[in-house]
């Protein structure tokens, strides 16, 4: 967009009125606020409003995290925005894919919250100046960009990797009264066990979806009816129905099924590590693909759930009696197929696995940080609330748990090891130093193309709320 044609969007949107809802019970006038553009990104606006919001939630965030920021909120707030708008513009002009099919699940879940704590639907309208309409607009625009935004990011550091000599440059030259501190570490070990009905749970599955697939085909059900009655995923809401966003951004066998269909066409059962899929196309525009899926996980009786739990019982008091190791017990009976020929020791191999990180065997680490078990979900944060209750060497009664996909599972765990806080060392502590030293590398590659889209982006910032705190200075020209 040229000088010309940027100047047009900012007096167009120079002035924002935003009504204020009538008070009924003291039957106030009507107010008009006076809502100011305080900077201007390419071809985007930025609000004071939406600067104070974002001051606000800001200083609230850090609250939470123990610690206050010395930098201004309002500044802080205003140049995290005016970077996001960059991002946002790039992305829209690379043709960045992204994936928003569970946006509009997050957005009604978060507006569910705000009419809940607001007393009522009419109570937020009242509250936020606006009809709910507007403000799921609006929320959906937030949401939406910053999902572009995070994109375009990674974008620009997903290839950036680092060799072992850069490692050890990168140790070397950390003061040593610098080096990092390594938090508590616990190296622990499974026995998993599925449902021994898990083919039986998966065929119900299959045959719930052929029926679904064929009321579908011969009219009997709407597709979209459907996927809101009994769908698992965040998409349901909307009758399944998917942003459109080219093929290469869904999991490879749902992509294969969608790239064979036609438009008003229904797929066979599409077997991921999310479920069991069906899939319909609505349309396809170049390479982006409209769809709506139906998507069901297998489901137990408490009985099949239970079944399982009962032999890892068995099993963990055999392990106390001395009958059996806890290695030959992993190896014999765990359903794990990445542990058990390890004696049963938990890494973060399916974890690598699925952030598509292929180069595991010098990146697999078996030392697992308290924060870590929050990691994809919080999908292993009953195994640390198991290891709690242990001593080294101790192992526990069997509990339900979930895998990484969503498969609900029993487990028992022992915890092996428990390594103190200490001082990183590039023999003990090398992948967490190479993430160290991948995150530096990354922040220096990202923060140099920042720059030279800064120089090269429009960007205007009122007067009244430049600073000389921003952290890159480049945004003020």
């Amino acid at each position: 967009m040229n000088h010309t044609a940027i100047n047009r969007v900012m007096t167009a949107v120079l002035v924002l009125l935003l009504s204020l809802s009538v008070n009924d019970t003291v039957a106030q006038r009507r107010q008009v606020m006076l809502d100011k553009v305080v900077a201007v990104v390419g071809g985007s606006s930025i609000l004071h409003s939406e600067v104070a919001e974002y001051a606000e939630a800001l200083v609230m965030e850090q609250r939470q995290m123990g610690y206050t920021s010395e930098r201004e909120p309002m500044v802080e707030a205003l140049e995290r925005l005016m970077e996001q708008k960059l991002l946002h513009n790039q992305a829209l002009l690379d043709s960045v894919p992204v994936n928003t099919s569970d946006i509009s699940a997050r957005i009604e879940n978060y507006l569910q919250m705000l009419i809940d704590e607001a007393g009522g639907m009419q109570e937020l309208e009242i509250k936020e100046h606006m009809p709910i309409f507007t403000y799921r607009e609006m929320l959906r625009q937030r949401y939406e960009e910053q999902a572009y935004a995070q994109a375009m990011k990674m974008s620009v550091v997903e290839k950036v990797t680092v060799v072992p000599g850069e490692v050890e440059r990168f140790y070397n030259n950390i003061d040593k009264d610098s080096l990092p501190m390594i938090g508590e570490q616990y190296v622990y070990a499974q026995i998993t066990k599925f449902p021994s009905s898990l083919k039986e749970a998966q065929q119900r599955t299959k045959e719930r979806l052929l029926d679904m697939r064929e009321r579908v085909i011969t009219g009997q059900t709407k597709f979209s009816v459907l996927a809101r009655m009994y769908s698992v995923d965040g998409a349901a809401i909307h009758g399944g129905e998917m942003q459109p966003a080219p093929a290469m951004t869904y999991v490879r066998p749902f992509a294969e099924a969608l790239e064979k269909l036609k438009p008003g066409q229904v797929s066979e059962i599409v077997e991921t590590e999310f479920g069991f899929h069906i899939i319909e196309l609505i349309d396809k525009q170049g390479d982006l693909y409209h769809c709506r899926h139906i998507v069901l996980r297998p489901t137990f009786t408490r009985d099949e759930l239970l079944q399982p739990a009962y032999e890892l019982d068995s099993i963990a008091n055999l392990i106390r009696m001395d009958s059996i190791t806890f290695e030959e017990a992993a190896l014999r009976f765990s359903d794990d197929a990445s542990s058990k020929m390890n004696g049963g020791i938990v890494s973060n191999h399916d974890i690598l696995e699925r952030q598509g990180v292929y180069d595991g065997a010098r990146l697999t680490a078996t030392r697992f940080l308290k924060e870590d078990f929050g990691a994809e979900g919080g999908k292993l944060l009953e195994d640390y609330n198991a290891l709690m209750r242990l001593k080294v060497g101790e192992v526990s009664d069997s509990f339900q748990a979930v895998d990484l996909t969503g498969n609900q599972l029993s487990k028992i765990v022992k915890l092996v090891e428990i390594i103190p806080a200490h001082t990183a060392s590039l023999v003990d502590d090398y992948v967490r130093l190479e993430e160290m030293a991948l995150q530096r590398k990354q922040e220096k590659v990202y923060k140099e193309w920042l720059n030279k889209k800064i120089d090269a982006m429009y960007v205007y910032i009122d007067p009244e709320y430049r600073s000389e705190n921003f952290e890159n200075p480049r945004w003020i020209k």
